[in-house]
């Protein structure tokens, strides 16, 4: 399949995938139909998705199932009225629905919009009116529709409201009692562009109202390269990615790129994560291949995988936020797989990544994916030598590269501050080594200033996660009259250490700060707590720490 989108499809190292990796752009691509239905009509048989939820129920569907599921979806949504570029939000969690719907508002041309199940109705209402949202559907379970329920009366623009179950309460239309009653699918006569909007994301943010970020039909064939090169995916992988259908980590590692390879996606529907739950899905299904942000490998690694057998997990990815080496490092004892870090954004697809031909550096984000042009760039704007801490950008000319945004929906001023010139600039800090390899250092927000020194969030929390007491870590800083800012370590405890917490471990965690790293980024100033605050996508809410501090 992805030698009809790529000139070549083997690279042997990165010299070869720089040179090399070229895409043959079709005109109105349509990944339901120019991919998944291709795959119906060549491997009809062929596993597409395995679902199982907490019940151990599970369903298995072919590419041939997905096919005709997704048209009987496509028919249904428009019998309710949903057509092209009609916005439609999703809210399904991992019910399998969630693919169906992918697929099928991809092949009517219709825009989806998905959303985590967390959702308040102050939350829906501002992305119902900032979109335009014409339907929502959604997953039945109490708290889900209540809110979407709440958010109503303050959402002109909403008109149909659908259910998957199990709870489908009056307003709300049944899918499952009513779709087999839509007539048979008919491809619409007026196809999609390129350029047209496919899917858009409202980013969790770590500060602000969350952007919406807009994708074009191009945006599923920029994610070719995360399934086929950088998880390393074939037909016989069976592969698992960890992330809520609500976030872009979705679109990553569960949708796209392992279906341009004819893998199949396993998708584990359950409620709330534990490492046990994960491990046995692995062992019990065989699964080849997972892709999970640091926080989950942060607890893999503390489980007693002896009582596992993981014989069938070969390789093994992670991104969402910097990997720590020390985690790393205790996977690695634990399986003998090298974890493959990968860099990227809810406006991209995968930027930086360790590919297979690339010897992991523990810490890294690993080398430039060519599919875009990255450099690093100083303050001034002018180019960054190597070891020299700088913000990613990536330079695009008058051609936008396949995966980046389109644009910020409704807000061409956004889009101008952060695309302008030719330049996109993602806001995020890092340095190159000299054999080429980026290493993450933070937010530019959430750099800190601290007696002339420029410090890195990730560097501390990273010097800091070797030591055996902690599980997960933050690192802001503090306003300070004589040095303008200190560090401040804000930490969660591993079970065994919790009631240890006091001035002897807060010595003890400083001076192993100061043998890890150099002396002055130490934490001078740490605070225990039972969780860290997190976006809906998991990532650390550092500005939410800043800003309890302040108001303390």
């Amino acid at each position: 399949m992805i030698e009809r989108f790529l000139k070549q499809t083997q690279f042997t190292s990165q010299e070869d995938y720089i040179k090399n990796l070229h895409f043959n752009i079709p005109e109105n691509f349509n990944f339901a139909y120019d991919v998944m239905d291709e795959w119906a009509r060549e491997r009809p048989q062929k596993k597409a998705l395995i679902w199982t939820n907490e019940e151990d129920e599970c369903i298995a569907f072919t590419f041939e199932d997905l096919k005709k599921q997704s048209d009987r979806a496509a028919s249904y949504f428009m019998s309710l009225g949903i057509g092209k570029g009609d916005m439609v939000m999703l809210i399904l969690k991992r019910r399998y629905e969630f693919w169906l719907s992918i697929l099928a508002l991809c092949k009517i041309g219709a825009v989806a919009i998905p959303a985590t199940h967390m959702l308040t109705a102050h939350d829906i209402v501002y992305r119902n009116n900032r979109a335009s949202v014409k339907a929502i559907i959604c997953v039945g379970d109490e708290y889900v529709l209540e809110q979407v329920q709440a958010a109503q009366a303050d959402s002109p623009t909403v008109k149909t409201l659908v259910s998957v179950g199990p709870h489908v309460p009056e307003g709300f239309h049944d899918w499952h009692k009513e779709w087999d009653d839509a007539p048979a699918f008919v491809r619409p006569a007026r196809g999609n562009r390129n350029e047209d909007i496919m899917m858009m994301y409202f980013t969790s943010g770590t500060s602000g109202e969350p952007k919406m970020v807009a994708h074009d039909f191009l945006y599923a064939l920029g994610h070719l390269t995360t399934g086929a090169f950088w998880h390393n995916l074939s037909e016989d992988s069976i592969h698992l990615t960890v992330a809520d259908t609500g976030w872009g980590k979705a679109a990553w590692g569960k949708l796209y790129g392992q279906w341009f390879v004819g893998a199949a996606i396993f998708v584990f529907d359950h409620e709330k994560f534990t490492a046990d739950k994960i491990l046995h899905k692995i062992e019990q299904y065989h699964i080849t291949s997972l892709c999970a942000p640091p926080t989950v490998y942060r607890f893999l690694v503390h489980e007693d995988f002896s009582q596992y057998d993981l014989s069938s997990l070969r390789y093994c990815c992670t991104a969402g936020e910097a990997l720590n080496a020390a985690v790393y490092k205790k996977f690695l004892d634990l399986t003998g797989i090298e974890l493959k870090e990968g860099f990227g954004q809810t406006e991209t697809t995968m930027t930086l990544g360790t590919m297979p031909w690339i010897k992991p550096k523990p810490g890294s984000m690993g080398m430039p994916n060519p599919q875009y042009d990255i450099d690093l760039l100083r303050a001034d704007g002018t180019p960054c030598e190597d070891g020299e801490k700088g913000e990613i950008v990536v330079r695009t000319g008058d051609h936008k590269p396949i995966g980046l945004f389109k644009e910020y929906y409704r807000d061409a001023e956004l889009t101008r501050q952060v695309w302008h010139d030719g330049i996109y600039y993602t806001g995020d800090v890092a340095w190159r080594d000299e054999d080429g390899y980026y290493w993450f250092v933070g937010r530019v927000d959430d750099v800190i200033k601290s007696s002339g020194y420029r410090i890195g969030p990730f560097e501390v929390e990273s010097a800091l996660m070797t030591h055996p007491s902690v599980v997960e870590c933050a690192i802001t800083g503090v306003p300070d009259e004589i040095r303008g800012m200190v560090v401040k370590a804000t930490v969660v405890l591993s079970k065994g250490w919790k009631d240890k917490a006091g001035p002897e471990l807060i010595a003890e965690l400083q001076n192993h700060v100061k043998h890890e790293t150099a002396p002055y980024k130490y934490p001078r100033i740490i605070e225990f707590v039972d969780e860290l605050p997190k976006t809906i996508s998991g990532k650390i809410r550092r500005v939410e720490i800043r800003k309890n501090d302040n108001a303390s």
